[in-house]
């Protein structure tokens, strides 16, 4: 009998042991001059610390550390990513901001991986199948594939034994129907090249439509048509029924959909070669103009920041009111467009960083829509600044929320369900 105790005992010691040991997951998004961390207890989903490297392989390159409600700089030459997961490590285990007694008590480390293609539909641990299937992805990410993988490698090398999931931008996207995700090409090159429509900000967009029914004191998604708006610098709608994508705005790239920042969204492709002809560009070309020139920034000759339009209109500006009113124009007409893809629409989110925290935006995309049953208040739209918070009317048809996205949480509950 006293045997068996002691066997219970020590179970029941080894079974905390490794509880305590899972409940502290390390999230990652690699990119490629930069990775951004945050360390999790997921005992209360809480933030211990987090941060990040910028400026890897410059000599002025620098970590930034938020503990406790205070943020701290750190400068030191990281030369590339191996290097800058050690530094993260030595941070969370050693000197003054540190918040592990070691590494022993990390139970995985969770990744934001940016295309997974069709093959990588869902978060999955990063064994070596799948680390080449991911790899084959690079051509249709090559920015920000190689990256993903190079912060892999760096915590494989440094913890061999650690368990690593990867969380796909991608991945939420692929239950769209095929009429959605193909572009109208021949068919082959959809068949040889991959070419699609993928979507991005995938993690966001399932979180808040998640998140968005919990607030609302939902059972769940099953009937709801939501319609999930992350606008940011980057900036995604996704049209999402009983839970699952049907459609979103950005395509093969997250060059396709809104007006962002600086990238153009939707252009006919004829003025693409157009541009070229006129401009002597080759395809580095015309995708930097496209990508980095474009958007709010090229429109107003401003800014790609909506706040800095938003005083811009105050002073005068006609372009940036230009600016302003185009980029509250596509939100608007992608809303309505995947109102008409669904058969109407229970439920309006914003999210990201204009989403959030720019009533202006909200206002503008929600202008007009009186007809489809969108009734906004303009008190709780105006007083709401990134918080939850629903937007519309008391009597509106349809709903209007804002709700704060936070991906990296969505990462480490993915993390903690398939590693721990």
């Amino acid at each position: 009998m006293t045997k068996v105790l002691i066997a219970a005992a020590l179970f029941t010691f080894h079974l905390s042991l490794i509880t305590y040991i899972v409940m502290k997951i390390l999230v990652l998004n690699c990119g490629s001059s930069s990775i951004k961390y945050a360390l999790y207890d997921m005992a209360d989903h809480s933030v211990i610390t987090s941060g990040g490297i910028e400026k890897i392989g410059l000599p002025d390159s620098f970590i930034n550390v938020k503990l406790n409600g205070e943020k701290h700089r750190i400068m030191r030459p990281i030369e590339e990513h191996t290097a800058g997961v050690q530094f993260i490590f030595e941070v969370l285990t050693q000197g003054e901001y540190a918040v592990l007694s070691d590494l022993n008590e990390l139970g995985a480390v969770g990744h934001r991986m940016v295309h997974g293609g069709e093959r990588l539909n869902k978060s999955v641990l990063l064994t070596p199948e799948v680390m080449e299937a991911f790899a084959a992805c690079n051509d249709l990410a090559p920015l920000h594939n190689p990256a993903n993988i190079k912060g892999v490698n760096a915590v494989k090398a440094l913890l061999p034994n650690i368990p690593q999931v990867g969380v796909f931008d991608t991945a939420f996207h692929q239950t769209m129907p095929d009429y959605a995700f193909m572009y109208a090409l021949p068919y082959e090159l959809y068949k040889k090249y991959g070419v699609r429509r993928y979507g991005f900000h995938g993690t966001s967009h399932r979180y808040v439509s998640q998140r968005v029914c919990k607030f609302l004191g939902l059972q769940s998604a099953e009937g709801k048509k939501i319609i999930t708006c992350h606008i940011g610098n980057g900036a995604s709608i996704a049209a999402v029924k009983d839970g699952k994508c049907v459609d979103t705005s950005m395509g093969l790239t997250p060059l396709e959909g809104l007006m962002m920042g600086t990238r153009s969204g939707d252009i006919d492709a004829g003025a693409v070669t157009f541009l070229m002809d006129k401009l002597h560009l080759d395809t580095h070309g015309i995708s930097n103009l496209l990508n980095k020139q474009s958007g709010l920034a090229g429109v107003s000759q401003l800014s790609s920041d909506f706040r800095d339009i938003l005083a811009g209109i105050a002073n005068g500006n006609d372009q940036a009111r230009l600016a302003k009113e185009m980029y509250t124009y596509r939100i608007r007409k992608y809303i309505g467009q995947y109102a008409a893809a669904m058969g109407g629409v229970d439920i309006i989110v914003f999210t990201g960083g204009a989403g959030e925290n720019q009533w202006e935006v909200r206002e503008g995309a929600t202008q007009g829509l009186e007809f489809m049953g969108v009734k906004m208040d303009e008190t709780k739209n105006r007083s709401c600044r990134a918080t939850e918070a629903i937007l519309s009317a008391d009597d509106s048809q349809v709903t209007v929320c804002c709700i704060a996205t936070d991906e990296e949480l969505m990462i480490a509950l993915d993390t903690e369900s398939l590693a721990c």
